[in-house]
């Protein structure tokens, strides 16, 4: 069932094995971290909230449910990136990786009620994988390498952590 598929955790936070697929949805790479402490799997840059919504809301928390109707619509607004997570849901577990301090209130938690929501509006439960095995987390914290190349808004994070331009693999 969907709810028990995704779960949101501060990046901060070491890794579990039940942590599934681990994606990053912060615009900015955390301050002070490794790309081995982060231990994220993929970095969704492109579907966290712009930088001038995120800048706006300032982790306010007067500002929180209009940042969420504001993040909400910018979502409706990029399709194929909210149906690319789905995608990923599809295959197994995943953990929304978050840097903002609240446990509430942060963008992983508006990302996970936008995906509830539109799956009640909907009607229909998460896609199903479109086509392969299931991706495995490695055990090493090195980055998951998938088949195909990312789709725009995709990042992946160079050995360094640092985030390479899209389509370019890391090794």
């Amino acid at each position: 069932m969907f709810p028990q598929k995704i779960k949101t955790k501060r990046v901060y936070e070491p890794p579990e094995p039940d942590d599934g697929l681990r994606i990053l949805v912060d615009r900015v790479w955390p301050r002070g971290l490794s790309r081995q402490r982060v231990a994220a799997d993929l970095w969704l840059r492109d579907i966290a909230p712009s930088d001038a919504l995120r800048k706006w809301f300032g982790h306010r928390p007067e500002r929180w449910q209009e940042f969420v109707q504001r993040y909400h619509r910018e979502l409706d607004a990029r399709p194929e990136l909210v149906s690319e997570l789905e995608d990923y849901l599809a295959r197994g577990p995943v953990t929304l990786l978050y840097s903002a301090r609240d446990p509430g209130m942060n963008q992983a938690v508006a990302l996970v009620e936008y995906l509830r929501t539109r799956r009640r509006t909907h009607g229909t439960e998460p896609r199903q994988a479109r086509s392969g095995p299931p991706p495995t987390v490695p055990a090493n914290g090195q980055s998951l390498e998938l088949a195909e190349p990312p789709e725009e808004g995709t990042r992946r994070i160079s050995p360094r952590g640092r985030p390479q331009r899209p389509g370019r693999l890391s090794k």
